[in-house]
């Protein structure tokens, strides 16, 4: 299975609609910031275009989307997995949008004990499933994935955590713009594809090598 990951669109969208002209995915995973504090219909739009390439989309709000784009997700043609489940195939994938509390006050924030807490029952319900896939708008703390120009970390302790606790297959987050890499916790592969609005995206790809094991590679992209 070839999966699309993008992020941080900002509501910037031509360079990911003109990837999707080109080339093609069997999944599309959105892992937040759709939009730049909206408006209102803008995350649908911009979700029923890229639906419109007749690949399945999952998505996930982002800090920086207002309190309707969870009504704008369920509306549009994309499958909305903020704080759901879905199993495809023999994958089974959970979502949390939003971020850690951050120094900005951007919409959507959660405490880390409401991370913890929703993204434990969640990984609970995918635990028995070959492939576990976390998606997060938030990354793990202390990682590629979320480390600041200076230095310093930004991501989510309770993302790290669950990951430590359960190590799902892939962590696939967002958020901080700067940490576009690959990293590793344990055994699970965490990717940070960079901001969909500066034309990066990532593709991963999980291959069935023999029966039992996956053959998985992670390729950062520009789109």
């Amino acid at each position: 299975m070839k999966i699309l990951v993008i992020s941080d669109i900002h509501g910037q969208c031509m360079k990911v609609f003109n990837y999707l002209q080109k080339n093609s995915a069997d999944l599309i995973i959105l892992t937040g910031d759709i939009t730049q504090f909206g408006p209102e219909k803008l995350g649908e739009d911009i979700l029923n275009e890229i639906c419109s390439f007749d690949i399945p989309l999952l998505a996930i709000p982002g800090n920086c989307d207002q309190n309707y784009i969870y009504r704008e997700i369920e509306n549009s043609n994309a499958i909305n997995i903020h704080n759901k489940t879905i199993v495809i195939k023999n994958m089974g994938i959970c979502g949390f949008g939003g971020s850690n509390i951050t120094p900005f006050g951007t919409p959507l924030e959660f405490v880390e004990t409401q991370i913890y807490e929703h993204l434990q029952k969640l990984m609970k319900e995918i635990e028995n499933e070959e492939i576990r896939i976390l998606v997060t708008h938030a990354p793990p703390y202390n990682t590629k994935a979320d480390t600041l120009p200076s230095g310093d970390h930004a991501g989510s302790e309770s993302v790290r955590k669950i990951i430590e606790e359960f190590q799902p297959t892939l962590s696939l987050c967002g958020h901080i713009h700067e940490s576009r890499a690959v990293d590793k916790i344990g055994k699970t592969i965490i990717v940070n594809p960079g901001h969909s609005f500066g034309g990066y995206g990532s593709i991963v790809n999980i291959n069935e090598k023999e029966e039992g094991k996956m053959d998985i590679s992670v390729d950062l992209i520009n789109i």
